[in-house]
């Protein structure tokens, strides 16, 4: 009898069973929670990830507390509810960072923002020194030379565009690579090197989709192969950084940006080792006392902290532009805030002090955050099988994302949340409603640069209102939400720029 059974009714019965077997174990998953009531067999929604629409993603939080896909072998539960989203950002026994599955390929899995418990602890206390007040101060003179450098190329643009609107999404992300490459690694780098760093990152961007084809990595001119590549360029040229810094640093020169500030600490604790060593009992302990970091150790931080500001500040600043030339008397307001600040002159210095003393320019840059947030959610993989609610438990490796958008947009915490309302931060209560500022995360794995990031966008928004005009020239599509790692306006924010008399 078996000698009647073909080869094809083989396959066709083992592929039957392996579509009942993949069916089961999604069904199993999800339990009780939203989801498809079937997946698509092996791939799930595996189309539709690659190209991600936003209403897509507002229908899944309105669906359920708690929501679930499968994507081939990926199970992925989604928590918009605000309560869950903050115990999964705190819950770091059950969960720890993943960023999306092919992340530790690109970064490599020694990357400080996959560490766990006790040795992200303390990675992390090493590098809270680089965020300080006097830390972010001492960066921001070549914040001020990157601005002035990009201003011009925006009129520049504009003006060999004889003055037509043109897509400046583009710039912007050029620009915020500008801003955080010489921050990060100050003028060990050069503007070449800056240049093809913002133009291949989009490699990276495409690369970390939430699900990619499984073994993706191994295949010439994938999305993830070119990413992988544009990456190890990235790591090789801050490790020059690094080298560099070292030598600068080893010579007594003055710290003007992240990585020679974290090398003179460096020096510092060396410093105060060899003392005790020497049987100096009394010698002054550093506040944070650091071991040896290697370049490739530095450059791989820096390359961290790129991945984490590069879209995400790219989107802000996009949106930043765009509403601003929507809201005049929002830009007005800003404007004669920053002029009275620098004591009635737009070339008044730019400090620390004075950009945290402009309470309506925060005011902005908190409700542009809070309006289009660059973070929509944060990616996690379970390490153990996760009670999240009482009736439902994630399984173990499966991604568990916590989601920002809706706890920012919810109608009980901000009025009118879909309204661009800056006064909420001064006259309304939307500063007390810190559970819902979810913008920068929670937990032990929130944003380290957070305080850095709004401080670069006031610092941005104010000369630019002082030194620029724009006009935005909005289409069909100007409000329309494009996905690409976080959101952008659809038609990539068509503007003309010129300078002020």
């Amino acid at each position: 009898m078996l000698d009647r059974i073909s080869g094809w009714q083989i396959a066709v019965t083992v592929l039957l069973a392996l579509v009942a077997y993949d069916q089961f174990i999604y069904i199993w998953r999800k339990g009780s929670i939203a989801g498809p009531m079937f997946k698509v067999p092996f791939m799930g929604p595996f189309v539709q990830a690659l190209n991600p629409k936003f209403e897509a993603y507002k229908a899944q939080w309105a669906s359920g507390a708690l929501s679930c896909v499968s994507v081939f072998h990926k199970f992925v539960v989604l928590a918009s509810d605000r309560d869950i989203a903050r115990k999964v950002f705190n819950s770091s026994a059950y969960v720890k960072p993943c960023v999306v599955p092919v992340a530790e390929d690109i970064m490599r899995p020694s990357a400080w923002v996959f560490l766990d418990g006790k040795a992200h602890v303390d990675f992390r206390k090493g590098l809270n020194g680089l965020f300080t007040r006097k830390a972010l101060d001492c960066y921001l003179p070549t914040q001020a030379k990157v601005l002035d450098d990009y201003f011009g190329k925006f009129v520049s643009a504009s003006e060999k565009n004889k003055g037509q609107p043109m897509a400046f999404m583009g710039f912007f992300r050029e620009i915020n690579c500008a801003l955080s490459c010489r921050t990060f690694v100050g003028h060990y780098i050069s503007d070449e090197a800056v240049k093809k760093i913002a133009d291949d990152y989009y490699c990276i961007t495409a690369a970390l989709e939430l699900v990619n084809i499984p073994f993706s990595l191994y295949v010439p001119y994938s999305k993830v192969w070119l990413g992988k590549r544009a990456a190890d360029v990235v790591l090789a040229e801050f490790t020059k950084c690094a080298a560099a810094s070292r030598i600068h640093m080893a010579k007594g020169g003055k710290p003007t940006c992240i990585i020679d500030r974290w090398i003179a600490s460096m020096i510092e604790s060396q410093k105060y080792r060899d003392e005790i060593a020497n049987g100096n009992a009394d010698a002054a302990k550093p506040s944070i006392l650091l071991r040896h970091f290697s370049d490739f150790e530095i450059a791989q931080t820096m390359f961290t902290f790129l991945f984490a500001s590069q879209d995400a500040s790219s989107s802000a600043t996009t949106w930043l532009f765009q509403i601003m030339a929507q809201r005049p008397d929002v830009l007005d307001r800003v404007r004669q805030e920053n002029l009275n600040a620098r004591g009635g002159t737009k070339d008044g210095f730019i400090g620390l002090e004075m950009l945290e003393s402009m309470t309506y320019t925060n005011a902005v840059i908190k409700e542009v955050l809070r309006y289009r947030p660059p973070v929509i959610f944060v990616p996690y993989l379970a390490k153990k099988a996760f009670p999240i609610t009482p009736t439902y438990t994630v399984p173990k490796g499966a991604m568990v994302i916590p989601s920002c958008y809706p706890a920012l947009h919810d109608p009980e915490v901000y009025p009118l949340p879909d309204v661009f309302d800056p006064d909420r931060w001064i006259t309304g209560d939307a500063a007390e409603k810190s559970k819902n500022w979810l913008v920068f995360g929670t937990g032990p794995h929130n944003c380290l640069a957070q305080q850095y990031v709004q401080l670069t966008m006031t610092a941005m928004l104010g000369k630019a209102s002082l030194e620029l005009d724009w006009v935005h020239h909005a289409t069909d599509r100007s409000e329309e939400i494009k996905v690409f790692a976080t959101l952008f306006p659809m038609d990539d924010c068509r503007l003309v720029f010129s300078r002020r008399p």
